[in-house]
């Protein structure tokens, strides 16, 4: 998977949008007012920033040490990069994505989670 694919994925989920708050080569995803996609470069390959449980997050570091790596620019306890290398199954990158996706709306307000449902 690539940027543009996970992109075009995360912008179907409600409340999502897509912002450049930090460089116009830097998209993000939000869910209502916080991100939890940030789209970046690893050394030549193409890497997304994603919210994970901190224990999940760990684990999964073990499992793909080439391609989950802890969080650039980030919280390392609960953010981790993933290097779009093809090192991570598809389906296994898509449930990282959608995790990073409910974590971030669980922790919105009230008012915003029902704004969104």
């Amino acid at each position: 998977m690539n940027h543009a694919q996970l992109i075009a994925k995360g912008l179907e989920w409600r409340g999502t949008t897509l912002r450049y708050p930090f460089d116009p080569d830097l998209p993000v995803l939000y869910v209502g007012s916080k991100m939890f996609a940030l789209f970046g470069h690893t050394g030549e390959c193409e890497s997304v920033n994603l919210k994970a449980d901190p224990e999940e997050a760990w684990l999964l570091r073990q499992q793909y040490p080439s391609a989950v790596l802890p969080g650039y620019h980030m919280n390392k306890k609960h953010w981790n990069t993933v290097v779009l290398n093809g090192d991570v199954p598809d389906n296994e990158l898509l449930a990282m994505y959608e995790q990073s996706y409910l974590l971030v709306k669980s922790k919105l307000t009230k008012q915003e989670r029902e704004e969104i449902e």
